[in-house]
């Protein structure tokens, strides 16, 4: 069987067709190279946050943490002992002044030893006057003994007197001489014994005062440690415990480092557990630093007292210094090993500079050298740029020159 077929196309007429396609096409693939070729370089160009050098208020500051101590602590003990407790006349938080009666010892047995030094005072002075008329006595017999010898040596040289009248009476002057002189010493010897007797009174009258425990200053009770009939003693713990004039501060423990940087007189800003904010002042520095914690020790007067507490935790900041720099936002400071640097935008060109920087305060970086005022430098990112790179900067809301410090 035959099969008859459709006839095909001759080549001849679709290759001038096929050419004619081809030259429509090539128009749009150079339109479309071209286009890419345009569009490239702005895709290359990245856009980077950018931000300006402005004056700003930068602060230093030093965190701390401690704890609140009386500023003064005072000690009450018993200046005698042996005695016993008989009342407690303050208990623990109350304010006294200075002289209020704070407790009492039994006094009998010293009012009895006062008793005892006051007549043993009145015996020694009655042994002064005693030796006192004994010298007079004495002064009298030697001025008695000088005239009997003078009228013996007279007779004497006269020759109505004997030899031995003229020794006897020369015997008796020195006799009374000696007798004077041993009188005139029995008096130093009153003398001491009184004023042995006296400083014995003035103890026993001492003690005797003592047996009431008044406060040496005004102040607030802190701890009370006394017990009713307990017998008092001066080497175990104190009766009372006091703080001068209830002034309570913060004694805090500082870092070697920033130890340095602290000056008395430097305001801080506290807080106090269980209470607001409150703010003072470094009082005290100390002057050593611990060897084996690094640490040393500073004390913060606090400006309200009111309802403070020793012993309560406080932390804070000490403000050491404040002033108006250069500053760019933290995160445009970068580092390296050879130092500190950012990158500065001259119109979409990023230059590397390196940069002296001080503080950090509120999120930005003090600039001490290396850059100048209304300079633009990358803000963020700028770890994945180099010098020379080519950015799209965008800027910030504020203008350059734009409001003062802040």
């Amino acid at each position: 069987m035959t099969v008859s077929s459709a006839p095909r196309p001759k080549m001849s007429l679709l290759v001038p067709l096929l050419a004619a396609c081809f030259a429509c096409l090539t128009p749009l693939s150079a339109l479309a190279e071209s286009a890419a070729q345009v569009e490239a370089p702005k895709a290359a160009a990245a856009s980077v946050t950018v931000a300006y050098v402005k004056q700003s208020r930068m602060v230093g500051q030093v965190a701390i943490s401690g704890t609140l101590v009386a500023k003064e602590e005072i000690l009450v003990f018993p200046q005698v002992s042996g005695s016993t407790i008989d009342t407690l006349q303050v208990d623990i938080a109350e304010s006294v002044t200075t002289g209020q009666i704070l407790a009492t010892l039994n006094d009998r047995t010293l009012t009895a030893q006062l008793a005892q030094a006051r007549a043993e005072f009145a015996r020694a002075k009655a042994s002064v006057n005693q030796a006192r008329s004994q010298i007079a006595s004495a002064k009298a017999s030697q001025t008695q003994a000088k005239a009997v010898l003078e009228r013996a040596a007279a007779l004497r040289r006269n020759g109505a007197g004997t030899q031995a009248s003229l020794d006897q009476a020369i015997a008796n002057e020195q006799t009374a001489a000696a007798a004077l002189a041993s009188a005139n010493d029995g008096l130093l010897v009153a003398e001491a014994q009184r004023q042995q007797a006296q400083a014995s009174l003035d103890i026993a009258s001492l003690n005797l005062e003592r047996a009431t425990l008044r406060a040496p200053a005004d102040g607030l009770i802190s701890a009370r440690s006394g017990q009713v009939g307990a017998i008092a003693t001066s080497s175990g713990e104190p009766i009372f415990r006091m703080i001068r004039g209830g002034k309570i501060e913060v004694e805090a423990e500082v870092i070697e480092t920033a130890l340095g940087t602290i000056s008395v007189g430097d305001p801080a800003s506290l807080r106090i557990a269980g209470n607001s904010n409150v703010t003072g002042t470094v009082r005290r520095i100390s002057p050593t630093v611990d060897p084996r914690s690094r640490l040393g020790t500073i004390r913060i007067a606090i400006a309200d007292n009111a309802k403070l507490r020793t012993g309560v935790f406080a932390s804070g900041e000490i403000t050491t210094v404040e002033r108006s720099s250069l500053a760019v936002p933290t995160t445009a400071v970068l580092t390296e090993r050879s130092g500190s640097f950012v990158l500065v935008v001259s119109g979409n060109r990023l230059e590397k500079r390196g940069v002296t920087v001080g503080l950090i305060w509120n999120g930005k970086r003090e600039i001490l050298g290396g850059l100048a005022a209304d300079e633009v430098v990358v803000a963020r990112a700028g770890a994945f740029f180099g010098d020379g790179d080519t950015i799209r900067p965008i800027f910030p809301d504020i203008k350059a020159g734009a409001g003062a410090s802040e």
